[in-house]
C-alpha cells in the first residue's frame, strides 16, 4: 500500500496547513502520516487524530524567506538552513517506510528535495501559492519556478490558477481544490434587513488579505451593517498589521470585532448575511469563499485567481477586482440595499459548495499519489533490468 509522508515548515493554524490536516484525514485507501520542523496546533491536531507526526528539531526560523523577503543574504543562509535540515528528514522517511514524500511549502520543498533522494522515493510539491512575483518578488520567483520543476517528480495545485504559474512541461499535475467538509445545509438566520445586516470577513491579518481595503471601502457605503466581524489572527510578525486595522475601524468608526484566530469560523459565518473576501492580489485558491458558501452567506469574493474557478458571479456570488475600494464599496451597497439578492445568492451558494467537497480532494489526491508511485517503481524495475 502507499505510504504518503506530508511535510510541512510550520504547524502554525494559517490556511494551507489547516487544508492539509483536513486532507490527511480524509485520505483513504492509502497509509499517512506528517512531519513538521516545528511543533505546533496543527501538528497537536494531528496527533489527536491518530496521525502519526513526527517533529523535526531544530533552530531553522520559519519566517526566514517570506514573501516580504529577509534579504540576499537571508535567503542563502535560510536555503542552506533547509538543505541541512533535509538531511535528518531523510532519515525520518526511511524510518517510516513512505513511498512518497509530499512537500506543504515552498520551504518543505527545498528540505524535501534532499529528503526524497535520501529515501529514493518521489517528490510531489504540493504548491498553495502562485509562484509568481507578487508572492515572491520579481527575482526570485522565476528560480522558485525553475527549482520546483527541477527537483519534484509531480505537482498538485490547489487551483487552476495556481498550477498556471509553474513549469508544466513534462510534470504529471493534479488540480485538487483545498475542499471543505460539507455539511448539508444547517439551519441559519435568514437575511436581515439592510440596517440590521451582519458582514463577515474571515482570514490572516495580512496586508496582501485587504482588510484594510475592506474597512476604507465600507466606510463609503449609503448604510452602514449593524455589526462586522474580523475574524482572523497573526503570523510571522504581522502584528503591526492588526493594531493598524483596528486604529483603522475605531478612526472610520466601524462597528467591528476582532475576534483573534478561530479555529472553526463556521460559528461567525453562520450568524452573518455577507462574507467578504479582499485579497488584494489573485488568491491561490480561497477555501474561506467555499465555507462561506457553505454556510449561506451572499458572499463577495477578489478577482482575479482562484475565487474566478468558484463564483458564477451574480448566480451564487459577486466578484470585484482585487484591491479596488470603490468597486467593493458599489458591491457592499448592493448586497446591503438588497436582501431579495441576497437571498438568492445565498440560497444558491451552498450548491455550488458542494462542489468542493473534501472527500472528493482526498479520493483524487490518494488516486495521483499511487499512480505516482506505481510508475516510479515500474521506471526503478526497468533501470535496474538494464
Amino acid at each position: 500500500m502507499t505510504k504518503a509522508l506530508f511535510v510541512s515548515h510550520t504547524a502554525a493554524p494559517s490556511g494551507a496547513e489547516l487544508y492539509v490536516a483536513r486532507l490527511v484525514t480524509a485520505l483513504r485507501g492509502l497509509e499517512v502520516a506528517v512531519a513538521f520542523t516545528a511543533d505546533g496546533p496543527v501538528a497537536e491536531r494531528m496527533r489527536a487524530g491518530g496521525v502519526e507526526t513526527t517533529i523535526i528539531q531544530n533552530d531553522f526560523d520559519s519566517r526566514a524567506m517570506t514573501i516580504a523577503g529577509s534579504g540576499p543574504a537571508g535567503l542563502v543562509k535560510g536555503f542552506f538552513a533547509l538543505l541541512r535540515l533535509g538531511s535528518a528528514l531523510g532519515s525520518v522517511t526511511r524510518r517510516s517506510a513512505a513511498s512518497v514524500l509530499v512537500a506543504e511549502s515552498t520551504k518543505a520543498l527545498i528540505v524535501g528535495a534532499v529528503a526524497a533522494r535520501v529515501a529514493r522515493i518521489p517528490l510531489v510539491w504540493h504548491v498553495h501559492d502562485r509562484i509568481s512575483a507578487e508572492y515572491f518578488g520579481r527575482a526570485l520567483a522565476p528560480l522558485v519556478r525553475v527549482f520546483g520543476w527541477a527537483v519534484s517528480d509531480a505537482y498538485i495545485a490547489n487551483s487552476r490558477s495556481t498550477l498556471s504559474s509553474l513549469i508544466r512541461w513534462r510534470k504529471p499535475a493534479l488540480v485538487a481544490y483545498p475542499g471543505v467538509e460539507i455539511d448539508g445545509g444547517r439551519p441559519r438566520p435568514s437575511q436581515r434587513s439592510p440596517e440590521k445586516t451582519v458582514v463577515v470577513v474571515v482570514g490572516r491579518l495580512t496586508r496582501w488579505k485587504g482588510q484594510d481595503v475592506f474597512l476604507r471601502a465600507l466606510a463609503q457605503v449609503a448604510v452602514r451593517p449593524a455589526h462586522v466581524y474580523l475574524v482572523g489572527g497573526t503570523f510571522f510578525g504581522e502584528e503591526p498589521f492588526q493594531n493598524e486595522l483596528q486604529l483603522l475601524a475605531d478612526d472610520l468608526g466601524l462597528p467591528v470585532t476582532f475576534t483573534g484566530h478561530v479555529d472553526d469560523p463556521t460559528y461567525y459565518m453562520r450568524r452573518a448575511d455577507i462574507l467578504v473576501h479582499c485579497s488584494v492580489i489573485a488568491e491561490p485558491f480561497g477555501a474561506v469563499v467555499v465555507e462561506g458558501m457553505n454556510a449561506g452567506c451572499a458572499v463577495i469574493a477578489s478577482q482575479p485567481g482562484g475565487p474566478t474557478e468558484i463564483i458564477e458571479p451574480g448566480v451564487n456570488g459577486l466578484l470585484v477586482d482585487a484591491g479596488d475600494q470603490a468597486q467593493l464599496t458599489a458591491a457592499l451597497d448592493e448586497l446591503i440595499g438588497d436582501p431579495d439578492l441576497r437571498r438568492r445568492l445565498s440560497a444558491a451558494a451552498p450548491a455550488r459548495a458542494t462542489h468542493f467537497d473534501i472527500n472528493d480532494s482526498a479520493r483524487d489526491v490518494a488516486g495521483f499519489l499511487d499512480v505516482l508511485v506505481a510508475t516510479s517503481h515500474r521506471g526503478r524495475a526497468a533501470h535496474v533490468r538494464s
